[in-house]
């Protein structure tokens, strides 16, 4: 082990670039500038992000928007949550045909992703129940995987056969996450197992309360608000990694579990899906920090600590606040903020709602002293998803899976875009800055 932390560190010696080294060649690291903004990659119809607007020819700062196949995102659920249904399987509909489902279009969506919610034979005994582990991304992945080992399809990238493919995915998504949840429950910490089928009758929401939960119990605001936060995750943009991992995938041809299972992996990385895990470890270790959490200065003190890599994991991180993209705001947050305090209020957890929303508000006076910012400073929909998570009885290891069954409509979007529209594999150039250098054979050192 000695032989191989010298060979780490020699390895992390001669990979080291000089940081002046992208200046000086115009590399813009992240594939983002010093402003924040990203290179352009490929052209999408599927969503558009705002958070710039010019103003008398100067880009400015705006309260960011998200909108769907063009339409603003808070219109949509409006549309639904006006109406009291649960919006999912419709957004669903509209990210991968284009145009909002009619109310026979909504209803026949529905019936199909009910008709291919199903695993194959023996599959969640075979593959699930088998070497389960706490890590439910991978598991995920290996699942996915191995769906793809029972298609005899598989490798057929045709539009209706990925189209299909993707449908089954999107159905099955909340099956693989739960019962791969269960099954590490019930063997590494010895829980009951109870494995609950789907209702061909309920939503992806639903579902997943239903299959949860040991009685299958849920309330309607549950329902709505796990809904609403599966149709806030789903779609978020070409760039994002894992979305941006789905086209350069697809574009050389692969198949679809190969790609998704990419996307996956993208999407467990702690910079990307599992943000909203150190949202709620962060307040739950500010709660045991502080006497008081109603009290704004002492936790004015602890945000500034937490800059100041005194508090916490020390990373000079408060997590949830600001966003690669938006500046003054997020919509997806504002937006689900409102029936975060509704259910905060329906399940006695109002205090720890009113330091969310005092950190939310006082995060950004504390970041704009102490750092230099381009852009503004808000809470992303990660600041609440994890607290809403986390009252609903969802436990840690599901966060991030949670994202990915929403997001599975997104990338399944993309890849259909990417198959459609492009036909040369996605190569972008790395400049190198390693001189030319004469061999040297070893023995005449």
């Amino acid at each position: 082990m000695r032989d191989l932390q010298a060979l780490a560190a020699l390895c992390a010696e001669k990979n080291r670039i000089a940081p002046e080294l992208y200046d000086l060649n115009n590399v813009q690291r992240g594939l983002r500038d010093k402003e924040g903004n990203g290179v352009k990659a490929g052209l999408t119809q599927i969503s558009t992000i705002t958070s710039f607007k010019k103003v008398d020819g100067v880009k400015t700062p705006c309260e960011g928007e998200l909108r769907y196949r063009g339409i603003d995102v808070k219109d949509l659920c409006a549309g639904f949550l006006n109406a009291n249904r649960l919006g999912f399987e419709e957004v669903a509909y509209l990210l991968l045909f284009g145009d909002p489902p009619s109310p026979s279009q909504a209803k026949e969506f529905h019936t199909l992703l009910a008709e291919v919610r199903q695993l194959p034979p023996n599959f969640v005994r075979d593959v699930i129940m088998k070497a389960p582990r706490q890590d439910m991304m991978t598991m995920l992945s290996r699942s996915v995987l191995t769906l793809g080992a029972y298609d005899e399809w598989a490798d057929d990238i045709s539009i209706p056969n990925v189209l299909a493919q993707c449908l089954r995915l999107i159905s099955v998504f909340p099956l693989l996450a739960v019962y791969g949840y269960q099954a590490y429950n019930h063997y590494h910490c010895n829980e009951s197992l109870y494995i609950h089928r789907p209702d061909p009758a309920l939503s992806a929401a639903e579902n997943i309360l239903r299959m949860l939960r040991p009685d299958k119990s849920y309330t309607a605001i549950e329902a709505q608000i796990l809904d609403l936060a599966l149709v806030l995750h789903m779609e978020h943009g070409g760039g994002n990694n894992s979305t941006f991992t789905t086209h350069v995938v697809s574009s050389s041809g692969t198949d679809t579990y190969s790609a998704i299972a990419a996307a996956l992996g993208s999407l467990k990385g702690p910079k990307h899906g599992g943000a909203n895990i150190k949202v709620v470890q962060m307040v739950e270790d500010m709660k045991r920090s502080l006497k008081d959490i109603t009290d704004e200065d002492e936790v004015r003190a602890h945000l500034v600590k937490l800059l100041d890599k005194e508090a916490f994991d020390k990373k000079g991180l408060i997590y949830g606040m600001g966003h690669a993209v938006y500046s003054l705001s997020d919509p997806r947050a504002d937006l689900f903020k409102q029936f975060t305090r509704q259910l905060a209020t329906e399940k006695g957890e109002k205090a720890e709602f009113d330091l969310y929303d005092m950190v939310e508000r006082v995060a950004p006076q504390v970041i704009g002293e102490k750092r230099r910012i381009y852009k503004g400073v808000a809470a992303n929909v990660d600041f609440y998803s994890g607290f809403v998570y986390r009252i609903l009885g969802i436990p840690q290891e599901l966060f991030t899976p949670m994202f990915a069954i929403a997001r599975i409509v997104g990338w399944s979007a993309h890849r259909l875009e990417e198959l459609i529209n492009q036909d040369k594999i996605i190569r972008p150039a790395y400049q190198s800055v390693m001189p030319d250098r004469a061999y040297i054979p070893a023995e005449d050192i």
